[in-house]
């Protein structure tokens, strides 16, 4: 895929993303997006090279902000009820402390911010069975 090419789907779901953002409620930090990782993971890498430097920039690091948890340190204390996490890179997308959706693994640029736009448009459904997303556990 050329770069032009990049950059215009990358405006157009950013545009739809925000057209969705002005319907929702204001979430304050309600939401936010937990990255399990691993030294040594390869993908982890791959996404920390292609997304981390402009997550915090765009509409969905300012819905869900993110954060990183090593897969093989301390589970967080505000995460008890979080379904365990066997695989890195694992996105976890939290809103009012439940789970609304995962992205198992990184799938590159075009397919994350597609998947992830998905799981933020979950964030306003009714609370119901938890599912997964991305390929599920």
């Amino acid at each position: 895929m050329t770069s032009a090419r990049k950059m215009m789907r990358r405006i157009s779901l950013g545009a739809a993303l925000c057209l969705f953002l002005i319907g929702l409620p204001i979430l304050g930090n309600a939401a936010e997006l937990i990255m399990f990782e691993e030294a040594g993971c390869p993908w982890c890498a791959r996404w920390n090279d292609d997304i981390a430097p402009i997550y915090p920039k765009t509409a969905e690091g300012k819905v869900a902000p993110l954060r990183r948890v090593d897969l093989h340190g301390d589970w967080p204390d505000d995460l008890p009820e979080l379904k365990p996490v066997h695989y890195t890179p694992t996105f976890v997308l939290i809103a009012d402390g439940r789970e609304v959706g995962r992205i198992l693994g990184y799938p590159g640029e075009d397919f994350f911010w597609g998947l992830l736009a998905g799981l933020i448009a979950e964030i306003d459904a009714p609370v119901g069975p938890q599912t997964s997303s991305g390929g599920g556990q």
